[in-house]
């Protein structure tokens, strides 16, 4: 079993593999996500945030 940190580096190869990028602070937000430091909230927040959308 991978640790959280290697599950969302292996989507965010697979991301890659399509032709987009993730950015480091939404891989961070993603562990932070998956480790219960953040709500699902928090996190969707956080991305709508940084691409300009107002929740």
């Amino acid at each position: 079993m991978c640790t959280n940190k290697e599950a969302v580096e292996n989507a965010a190869a697979s991301i890659k593999m399509e032709g987009f990028a993730v950015s480091e602070q939404s891989k961070q937000w993603c562990e932070q996500l998956l480790n219960n430091e953040i709500t699902f909230e928090e996190y969707l927040a956080r991305a709508l945030k940084q691409v300009g959308v107002s929740a």
